[in-house]
């Protein structure tokens, strides 16, 4: 709105003591209104998605299905991640799979997913079906796993992408005939054949079926052995940590394997994001971490990977998405409250730390 300052001066000058007051009064509410409204709609973001930080545009999306890292049945830790170009997810464990994919239809997560349309399935089965194309398991506990067992039965062929030791796991344990139906195309017969398990090698690149996706693993320290995957797409990076503890207490030092990889990638690609666990505050002592992370442990492992990365400018604001935060029964201040407070009180590098929670978007 444009003012010629002369005439409003002259109408100033001509008018009443009173008609002055009123007017500038007046004059004075419209400018807070515009301010004011400037200011809201600047603030007014989407509260199911995150947007990306980085100041190139987003190429990921991360759809949270399950958080927790127990006792909370129902929502256990399992993310869909895809490259936004295409319509096609891959699974980053499955603790949850079917309530966390009706959480995220409630949350209006896939608003942006070109959708196959299938009259025969419902949405949740659409998303089951024809969107996801695999899984990516770190490790067999079953607060990693629980999902993609009970859903098996109506699941849809596809492999499952795993180190060959929990695969075996997943084998002995699970698709056994005992515990659950062989739904895979290993182990005891009969061989339902739904799952194709894949055996992935240590720090050796695997494309993922179905996506444009590759896939890069590295083992993890925790009490059955885990797992970190690099995923891939074009010269984009993202990483997702299965259940570890902190190389100082697990001295395999197999954290920082992973953060000179990375380093050593980001010299000409762009990492756009991690998701990793912080199972516990920082009261938990060392000898019951039993291979997880606490806020001041994190703190500790990305102080490490900040020192080996060239350009600093990389990590700066970078979305670091927390997961499987310990639920608890008892009468206490939320972890993840928590736990969020003791992670910014130490975030001198000045990372985005995001708490997951069942039913988010994130775009990276």
């Amino acid at each position: 709105m444009k003012i010629d300052k002369y005439a409003f001066t002259q109408t100033l000058l001509q008018t009443s003591p009173l008609k002055k007051i009123c007017f500038c009064i007046s004059l004075l509410l419209l400018l807070s209104f515009l301010f004011l409204s400037s200011q809201l709609h600047g603030a007014q973001t989407s509260h199911s998605t995150l947007a990306p930080t980085l100041g190139t545009s987003a190429i990921f999306e991360l759809v949270t299905l399950g958080d927790s890292g127990g006792i909370e049945d129902g929502n256990l830790s399992a993310f869909l991640l895809r490259a936004l170009p295409e319509p096609h997810y891959i699974a980053l464990d499955a603790g949850t799979l079917v309530n966390g994919i009706n959480a995220a239809l409630s949350n209006n997560a896939f608003k942006n997913l070109p959708v196959k349309i299938d009259n025969t399935l419902s949405p949740t089965g659409n998303i089951l079906h024809h969107h996801i194309k695999g899984y990516l398991i770190s490790h067999g506990h079953l607060d990693h796993v629980a999902g993609l067992l009970i859903a098996s039965p109506q699941d849809n062929n596809k492999p499952i992408y795993a180190l060959k030791s929990v695969n075996q796991t997943m084998r002995n344990t699970y698709f056994n005939w005992q515990a659950w139906a062989n739904f895979t195309d290993k182990g005891i017969p009969p061989r339902l054949n739904k799952y194709q398990v894949i055996d992935l090698l240590p720090q050796q690149a695997t494309n993922l079926q179905g996506t444009q996706l590759k896939v890069t693993p590295f083992r993890l320290s925790h009490p059955l052995e885990s797992t970190a995957f690099v995923i891939e797409y074009q010269d984009n990076l993202f990483v997702y940590f299965g259940d570890t503890g902190p190389d100082a207490v697990e001295k395999q030092g197999k954290l920082a394997a992973v953060w000179r990889y990375l380093a050593e990638q980001m010299k000409a690609k762009i990492l756009r994001g991690i998701v990793i666990e912080v199972s516990f505050d920082n009261q938990r002592p060392n000898h019951l971490l039993f291979g997880h992370l606490t806020p001041q442990w994190l703190m500790s492992e990305l102080t490490h990977f900040h020192s080996l990365v060239d350009n600093k400018k990389q990590l700066k604001d970078m979305q670091v998405i927390i997961s499987h935060i310990k639920y608890s029964i008892k009468n206490i201040v939320d972890p993840k409250v928590k736990i969020k407070q003791q992670l910014e009180q130490a975030n001198q590098l000045g990372f985005n730390f995001v708490i997951a929670k069942q039913g988010q978007r994130i775009v990276l």
